[in-house]
């Protein structure tokens, strides 16, 4: 093997234009996927698969998913190790994107040398826990069953999280829920079956959370809001173990289709991130 010292400059131009080839392959299957994600029926599918993956990166995530869809939990080869298991002979690793820092120097605008902190990013391969044998690892992620004995907990959990108060009230115009951005709460029809609690006080939970005054897409238009709300709630749900099979995301195909790549990709970070604070403040 030649080392990147030892190469000469040929070698090393060759090198990086590998390199950038390999990344820009990357990237392509990665903005494919994200267009692919919002035809109406891979986006359940989509929400729910990120809903077990909440902790890694959106890019991350998307690149799984596009390999193998059964995928559940990934690691490195040396982390599976750690862990005393061992990829199995001839599995082929999952393609991820890894950030790399690296530190360059560089002239501010009045001429003054600086060395700043710039974020590249390299290839790197996972492997899902199917492709690995060894010591059982504990349970991972334990989902509370669908009986709704923790409605309580939840709820509880919940109040604590948000920073409106939640009131369960009786709401005369038909709605199961409402975000009051006027008189700063989250209100939740009374009466309703635990699930259907549940689901409209994490959805109405999403408003406060993104459009209330200050909230980063408080300006956004009302099918993008809605759509946030009902992606999160979708998630959190399925994280929760509910049945989500009610949903219907037949919208969002029409929805997307004037959005370019990097709203689209912007609607999905704003989307997992939001549903990943609250599983976190779930303790699912």
């Amino acid at each position: 093997m030649t080392w990147k010292k030892d190469m000469s400059t040929e070698e090393k131009l060759a090198w990086r234009d590998s390199k950038k080839a390999e990344m820009d392959g990357i990237e392509k299957m990665l903005s494919d996927g994200i267009a692919k994600m919002f035809a109406s029926e891979n986006y359940a599918n989509y929400l729910k698969f990120y809903s077990g993956f909440h902790r890694y990166s959106l890019t991350n995530t998307i690149l799984i998913l596009i390999q193998n869809p059964e995928a559940t939990l990934c690691a490195s080869y040396k982390d599976w190790q750690k862990k005393k298991r061992q990829v199995k002979k001839g599995e082929t690793g999952l393609i991820v994107r890894v950030p790399t820092p690296k530190k360059i120097k560089r002239t501010d605008k009045d001429g003054n040398e600086e060395e700043v902190s710039i974020m590249f990013y390299k290839k790197g391969t996972v492997f899902d826990i199917s492709q690995t044998e060894g010591e059982p690892l504990p349970e991972v992620c334990k989902k509370l069953t669908a009986s709704l004995e923790w409605k309580d907990e939840v709820i509880e959990k919940l109040q604590k999280f948000s920073k409106f108060p939640i009131t369960f009230e009786e709401i005369t115009n038909g709605a199961n829920g409402f975000f009051s951005r006027v008189e700063g709460k989250i209100v939740v029809q009374n009466g309703m079956s635990d699930a259907q609690t549940v689901k409209t006080l994490i959805h109405e939970l999403t408003h406060s959370i993104l459009h209330c005054e200050g909230g980063k897409c408080e300006k956004a238009d009302r099918d993008t809001k809605e759509l946030q709300a009902e992606s999160v709630a979708f998630c959190v749900c399925n994280a929760l173990g509910l049945d989500t099979s009610e949903y219907s995301f037949g919208y969002v195909a029409g929805w997307s289709k004037n959005q370019s790549a990097k709203d689209l990709e912007k609607q999905l970070n704003i989307i997992g991130s939001t549903a990943a604070s609250i599983i976190d403040a779930l303790g699912v």
